[in-house]
């Protein structure tokens, strides 16, 4: 997500709070914020792949992605 789109998701929610925003104006402010959060999760999630720990035996092991609860 570049800056010009993160600037306009600041300024939808400036004028959300000063005077409302249009059904449009809230159906991109929706779109611009599921895009920001898909991209954040993801950027965390390789940033959490990269991550090794070592054990005090020396091993080394990364990171492994759990199942949510419920499903096995």
């Amino acid at each position: 997500m570049d800056k010009k789109q993160i600037d306009r998701i600041n300024e939808l929610a400036r004028k959300k709070k000063a005077e409302g925003l249009s059904e449009e104006e809230l159906a991109e402010q929706a779109a611009l914020r599921k895009q920001y959060i898909a991209e954040w999760c993801a950027n965390t999630e390789a940033m959490l792949e990269g991550i090794v720990i070592q054990r005090p035996d020396g091993t080394k092991t990364t990171l492994q992605k759990k199942n949510p609860p419920g499903k096995h």
